[in-house]
């Protein structure tokens, strides 16, 4: 199958480097390379100018075309017309050897699916424990792996307010696990919601479907309504074979109340996508939920060593869920 690989970059070149050493090192290589740049000035492309790769292509966007769901939308319209999957990285990832023969390996293997993710190692804090295990209630076990359940999910099952869905998966109520649930076993995964920075979708879907405008800018759970409109017409997985390390690279991203603020109004957006009409049973567990989380947050001003970071967060949460009472977003598709 020909694959393009589409890297969305915000001024940080050294990473856009490390993750392109790491793709040339791939024993499957990209058939092309689409490096869509929305950085402000020209480190990446000078970057680029010193090291060579195959099959690339640097793309400097306008002002208008910045912002991620905006530098996708740009790269798939630049796909060769040849090309059968199209992948997307975050550019502060680094790859395993075989992170796209596993990818791609998944297409032939179940041939209904629309889109494929890989699997972040570096942040699995599973252990396998075995079909038999009872777990604590501090633990969260999936498929014979067990792994430390944060805080906030403590919290919840103690309020009736747990996830009821497998990771992946999107409660009609919202606030459900991630993919970053599921365990290392190396095994393939049906979901809903794929991580958008290591994902790949058939390039077929983008006639009908592209990402959404409304996640302006960082777009912070613009992945969780793209996949979960794709969902709705077909098939996605997770291979967990398909690894990755996610590094979190500072440089580019909004500060603690803008992030704040957008966890909420995003995460209220993505819950309506899902779920348009919800009953008053999700409504209240959505807001109870909402609230339930700013106050750990705003805890956090006293338990944490990042006590600024947390007040301000909570603050922009705060007022994220009560702009929510007199603006409510609209949903784009």
């Amino acid at each position: 199958m020909k694959f393009s690989l589409i890297i969305c970059t915000y001024m940080r070149p050294e990473s856009v480097l490390q993750l392109l050493r790491s793709v040339q090192g791939q024993t499957l290589y990209p058939d092309e390379i689409l490096i869509v740049d929305g950085s402000t000035n020209s480190e990446t492309a000078s970057v680029l100018k010193e090291n060579q790769f195959q099959n690339l292509q640097y793309f400097a966007v306008s002002p208008e075309d910045r912002g991620l769901t905006k530098q996708r939308n740009y790269g798939i319209d630049r796909v060769g017309k040849e090309m059968e999957v199209v992948c997307f990285l975050d550019d502060d990832t680094i790859l395993g050897k075989d992170y796209f023969v596993q990818l791609l390996k998944t297409y032939e293997d179940y041939p209904e699916a629309l889109g494929v993710g890989g699997y972040i190692g570096n942040e699995s804090q599973c252990e396998f424990v075995g079909e038999n295990y009872q777990p604590k209630s501090e633990e969260f076990y999936f498929d014979g792996w067990k792994r430390k359940d944060g805080s906030r999910f403590i919290l919840r099952k103690k309020m009736g307010l747990d996830s009821d869905c497998p990771p992946g998966y999107f409660p009609l109520y919202s606030h459900g696990r991630s993919v970053g649930f599921l365990p290392p076993s190396g095994k393939t995964y049906e979901v809903e919601m794929l991580m958008g920075g290591v994902s790949s979708f058939r390039k077929t879907i983008f006639k009908t479907l592209n990402f959404s405008t409304y996640f302006e800018g960082y777009g912070l759970y613009e992945d969780a309504d793209f996949t979960l409109r794709v969902a709705k017409i077909g098939k996605l997985y997770v291979n967990t074979a398909a690894k990755l390390n996610h590094y979190h690279a500072v440089s580019g991203r909004p500060n603690q109340y803008r992030y704040g603020k957008m966890v909420v109004r995003n995460g209220w957006y993505v819950w309506r996508v899902k779920n348009p009409k919800p009953s008053l049973e999700a409504k209240l567990k959505w807001n109870l939920i909402t609230i339930v989380l700013t106050m750990i947050r705003f805890s956090n001003t006293f338990t944490t060593t990042k006590k600024k970071e947390a007040f301000t967060e909570a603050i922009g949460r705060t007022v994220g869920w009560w702009s929510l009472w007199v603006n409510k977003p609209k949903i784009k598709n």
